[in-house]
């Protein structure tokens, strides 16, 4: 599976967890995974699930991206195996049964929304017994590292300092560290059972690098907690109570 858009570049870490999602869900009986990926933008997993066997539901509100999408999946042949939902995020729970999805998606989501607990309520909500939640959150302390490495010690204090992870100028509501990505989701009703790094050091890679290298590490170092904590994001799967 090959995935296009930034959030889902890096180390493959990612991409792993959730092709052994999908493969979890065709041992229980799932012949066509149901995904649904809420802010799915132009399609950078919806169209490679789909072309998996997968059957996805995309929520996205920017017609700009939805018709990116529409392009890629005709493209690829899987336009027939992909629905569409032009709305917000809030709007999950009006458009997608409580209860039917095998793997729900928030890929750089969180960040922007104006109520994160509300979006990962109705995540929860989606997710079928057994299934899972995937998000993927911009690391507070890594924008703090990158900062002070390049010089910006008092904005880098200041992200550190602020109650939401962001400074003037932020293109993101908030930024997330581990213990506040994991508070989240279990108070959205979740059990936490994945948390990893992505991207420890792509993002801070000046020189060539062997690209099998670059990847054995980063396969390493996800599941490093002390370098999970400076990885460029978090990485969570959740699920239901069983």
């Amino acid at each position: 599976m090959k995935t296009e858009t930034v959030a889902a570049r890096g180390s493959g870490a990612v991409r792993r967890v959730l092709e052994a999602e999908l493969k979890a869900a065709r041992a229980r009986g799932v012949e066509h995974p149901r995904v649904v990926d809420v802010g799915g933008g132009s399609g950078g997993w919806a169209v490679p699930f789909a072309a998996a066997g997968c059957r996805v539901t995309v929520v996205e509100p920017s017609p700009n991206a939805l018709a990116t999408l529409q392009r890629r999946a005709e493209e690829e042949g899987v336009a027939d195996r992909i629905t569409v939902i032009a709305d917000d995020s809030d709007a999950l729970g009006r458009h997608v049964e409580a209860g039917s999805a095998d793997l729900v998606l928030a890929h750089g989501l969180l960040e922007i929304v104006d109520d994160p607990a509300a979006v990962l309520t109705a995540l929860a909500t989606a997710v079928a017994p057994g299934g899972a939640v995937s998000v993927l959150v911009a690391n507070r302390h890594a924008s703090v590292l990158y900062r002070a490495l390049s010089g910006r010690v008092a904005e880098a204090r200041q992200l550190l300092e602020s109650a939401d992870g962001v400074v003037a100028g932020d293109t993101v509501l908030r930024r997330f560290d581990a213990d506040g990505l994991r508070a989240q989701l279990v108070t959205a009703g979740l059990d936490v059972t994945l948390l990893q790094g992505d991207r420890v050091i792509s993002d801070l890679m000046g020189g060539d690098v062997r690209e099998d290298e670059l990847a054995d590490f980063e396969r390493v170092a996800a599941a490093t907690p002390a370098l999970r904590e400076i990885a460029s994001r978090l990485h969570a799967v959740a699920r239901p109570p069983a």
